[in-house]
């Protein structure tokens, strides 16, 4: 049985009132969940944020009507919840924690191979922080984008529906941020 098959039974079972049915979506997806909100909001306030996204999902789990993945459906409102945190505390995410495998995922491995020495650990470090300030930096859109694509591993076609648009949009969004990221991180490995 596949991970989509039985998320939908749980589904079913959830909007027919079964609140373990819908426990165990949370067992499920409470952890990555946790670690998006908290990309965007900081990992102080992810648990809070999480929370409140599966409240919103239980609230909300009635109107779902399968047209996409219960988890794309559950990232979208977990992006939503965050973005409300967001604007209701007025303030910027907090810097995100990127270790040295994310910052591989952005095309730049051979700088990052020789780890032994103290300058390529100071320039790991710098390149960690670069990558970190910059996508703290972009717009919420292009950092929601690069997020869901970059760190949680979903493919365009599911960030455009957790992002609520079309698949062109994602991927412009995620040029633009990756852009952003080599523009960053020029100068450091020059």
């Amino acid at each position: 049985m596949s991970e989509t098959s039985i998320d939908e039974q749980l589904v079913t079972r959830a909007q027919s009132g079964d609140q373990r049915a819908f426990e165990l979506l949370v067992r499920k997806y409470q952890y990555k969940i946790v670690q998006l909100v908290g990309r965007l909001v900081g990992d102080a306030d992810a648990p809070d944020v999480a929370q409140e996204t599966f409240i919103r999902a239980w609230r909300a789990l009635p109107g779902f009507r399968g047209q996409s993945a219960f988890y794309t459906w559950l990232y979208r409102i977990g992006i939503n919840t965050a973005k409300n945190y967001i604007v209701s505390r007025n303030r910027r995410p907090a810097d995100q924690d990127i270790d040295i495998a994310d910052a591989e995922l952005y095309g730049h491995t051979e700088h990052l191979s020789d780890v032994d020495t103290p300058e390529a650990e100071l320039l790991t470090d710098e390149i960690r922080q670069r990558v970190t300030e910059t996508i703290s930096e972009l717009p919420d859109d292009l950092r929601t984008a690069i997020t869901l694509r970059e760190l949680e591993g979903l493919s365009y076609e599911e960030i455009a529906s957790a992002m609520d648009c079309p698949i062109g949009t994602v991927r412009s969004r995620i040029f633009r941020a990756r852009e952003a990221i080599d523009v960053a991180l020029k100068p450091l490995l020059e």
